[in-house]
């Protein structure tokens, strides 16, 4: 059935807005395959701005010169704060942007279109109504990462399991798919449009749902493949899962393994890069012995069939909660004299990873966070914890194991990172990567849940991680050549909403509603505005009318909460907003 789009600003001006909005180019595969290049670097065609993942901006009329010079240009409302009213959910989304007409999701998915064009002000000119139940017991863990375009659609993958295209033009529903239909499963991330497929990672495998990414076609949702996360018995990496030892020959159907935060891709040799999250139960290894493959992995899929063509594991048999979703960084670099093709990653384990992208090998990696208990280092041969013993079903990592006997450890960083689904970038003109994060700690405990007991769709954590001490943040830049770590900058809570690289900038929001801007180098920061929502999604970088902006959405804590209790929003109401800068 096809709904009509919501028109908020009321259907005369609207129509108005439409008629006078000049009708747009279709984002074909050429234009995101160039997305990098001088004729799209005024756009952000994608989630990660490129397909290497690298969200770096080209523009450079906003540079450290006269950063100082910023203002808020302008800014507009955004919905998904209802049923509740009071800010659901956390607002994750990164904008995107094609030739003036911007568009952005709220925490349910919703996408939305603004037209930029006269650099004064953010039109609504559509609301699409995807119809999607706003149930409010899953509002504090209600989140939505963001959109992709393909075509004359724009395509959001919700949380109820469809993946829905929405005309660019009209705002109406093209066509929708049921893609994730058991219990449990739906979307968080932006889909990522590839040739004709759109490639969707099901994201809630802590309700106890096994993780898988699919690719679907681009015209009408129909899926093309899929690829499992956590194995069925037989299958490669299954052995991996020692459910008979734990007296539930069926554990690895509640695995986890989810695959929440869009992944990368290689037009070279047609190879897509995800990372996969924790296995489940999160804190109650017991329940499922094993490594767990693929679960805390790369994996490295064929676009064409989804194959798998590599992995690596970064801690086998987890237990404390540090999924590898996060953002792949792809690019190639000098390492020991030799030019390379490599992949770099900011573990949620505190480590910077860097792998050869054409066989998932291990190069080096490095510390990033300040603190770092759970191992005492990573071996240089094979990449694996210090600790790891492949003979053993249950891992005992450096700050103690946890178990069903009592066993409580404390481990650093924080259950949630380090950096976590925040997005991170790389700056090819200085060779440095960069994220943002949490610096802190958790203990850890176990509480066993019986095979019976375990519910689909209801999350599955086997034990408690709760924060040890006060949370803060710091945001990090690494040398990729060398893997070492050249500059952090401590902030005063923790740091949830990614960066931007820009020529000489690198941008981030802070959960304390500041926006700022540092410099590449040094982390130094040189400008900064307090506009008074927390902000949880990544800044953009475009050009309208020869002019660069900078934008972010900004709005409701979700997550964050748990790390900073006092931050989340005790009376009144808050705001889900576009914030769009630019110079003076």
């Amino acid at each position: 059935m096809m709904r009509r789009a919501i028109f908020l600003a009321g259907s005369c001006a609207v129509a108005l807005a439409l008629a006078s909005a000049s009708v747009q180019a279709e984002v074909t595969a050429d234009r995101l395959n160039a997305a990098g290049t001088d004729a799209e670097a005024g756009n952000w065609l994608m989630v990660h701005k490129t397909y290497d993942g690298n969200r770096f901006s080209p523009l450079s009329e906003i540079n450290a010169s006269n950063v100082a010079g910023m203002h808020l240009a302008f800014a507009a409302p955004v919905g998904g704060t209802e049923p509740a009213g009071f800010g659901v959910g956390g607002v994750e989304t990164t904008p995107l942007v094609d030739n003036g007409f911007l568009y952005l999701s709220d925490p349910w998915g919703t996408p939305y279109k603004f037209d930029l064009s006269d650099g004064k002000q953010a039109k609504l000119l559509w609301t699409c109504d995807t119809g999607v139940d706003k149930d409010p017991s899953r509002a504090i863990l209600l989140a939505h990462r963001g959109l992709a375009l393909s075509g004359k659609n724009v395509i959001t993958a919700l949380n109820d399991g469809r993946v829905v295209a929405c005309d660019t033009e009209t705002g109406d529903i093209a066509w929708e798919q049921q893609v994730a239909k058991d219990t449990g499963e739906g979307f968080t991330s932006a889909p990522l449009a590839i040739d004709d497929k759109i490639l969707v990672g099901q994201s809630y495998g802590d309700w106890a749902t096994r993780g898988w990414i699919a690719a679907i076609s681009a015209e009408n949702g129909e899926e093309l493949w899929r690829f499992y996360t956590v194995p069925k018995p037989g299958d490669p990496g299954s052995e991996t899962w020692k459910c008979d030892e734990s007296g539930n020959p069926d554990c690895w159907k509640t695995g986890g393994g989810a695959a929440w935060v869009t992944g990368s891709y290689d037009p070279a040799t047609r190879t897509t890069f995800w990372g996969t999250g924790n296995p489940v139960p999160m804190y109650d290894p017991e329940f499922r012995p094993g490594d767990n493959l693929f679960t805390n992995s790369t994996v490295a899929l064929d676009i064409d069939t989804g194959a798998l063509k590599w992995f690596f594991q970064y801690t086998p048999g987890d237990y404390m909660d540090y999924d590898e979703v996060g953002p792949q960084l792809l690019m190639d670099a000098t390492v020991n004299g030799e030019t390379r093709k490599v992949l770099s990653h900011f573990g949620r384990n505190g480590i910077f990873y860097t792998l050869d992208r054409d066989n998932g090998s291990y190069i080096q990696s490095a510390q990033y966070v300040s603190k770092l208990s759970w191992t005492k280092g990573i071996d240089p041969k094979t990449g694996k914890p210090l600790e790891y013993d492949p003979t053993k079903s249950l891992q005992a990592y450096a700050h103690g194991k946890i178990d069903r006997a009592g066993a409580v450890a404390t481990t650093c960083p924080n259950i949630q990172g380090g950096s976590n689904f925040f997005p991170t970038a790389y700056n090819p003109s200085l060779g440095l990567a960069y994220a943002a994060g949490i610096e802190g700690c958790s203990d850890l405990s176990v509480k066993e849940v019986k095979p019976e007991d375990v519910v689909a769709g209801q999350i599955f954590v086997g034990g408690a991680g709760t924060a040890n001490g006060i949370q803060t943040g710091s945001i990090n830049a690494i040398d990729v050549a060398t893997g070492k770590a050249v500059a952090q900058h401590a902030t005063e809570f923790p740091m949830y909403g990614g960066v931007l690289a820009s020529s000489d900038l690198l941008w981030a929001g802070s959960l304390d509603g500041t926006f700022a801007a540092y410099d590449a180098k040094t982390l130094e920061e040189k400008w900064s505005m307090n506009v008074g929502t927390p902000f949880m999604g990544a800044p953009v970088a475009f050009n309208v009318g020869g002019k660069e902006y900078v934008a972010i959405v900004g709005g409701g804590i979700g997550i964050a909460a748990f790390g900073r209790p006092e931050l989340e929003v005790k009376s009144g109401s808050t705001a889900n907003m576009l914030w769009v800068f630019a110079l003076n």
